[in-house]
């Protein structure tokens, strides 16, 4: 199910994630909910629900490292 707002997302993200990021899962999570609705366009047998938190995880990594137990912002590069 969408989520409207980032104070709505799983624990695991509110607790670990920068603001930041966690506008970039929740934004990612839900256009994933919208666009995996149907289950032929999902990979095997993950729910939809699965998909999207892959989804979701998937772009807060493109823009965000762990570093020991911290998110971090990666750098920018200047190439």
């Amino acid at each position: 199910m969408p989520y409207d707002s980032v104070s709505d997302l799983p624990d695991s993200v509110k607790n670990n994630l920068p603001k930041h990021a966690r506008e970039i899962y929740k934004e990612a999570y839900n256009n994933a909910w919208n666009e995996y609705k149907d289950s032929e366009d999902r990979q095997g047998d993950a729910s939809r629900e699965e998909t999207s938190h892959q989804v979701a995880w998937a772009a807060v990594k493109e823009k965000y490292k762990k570093e020991n137990d911290k998110w971090v912002k990666k750098q920018e590069s200047s190439g």
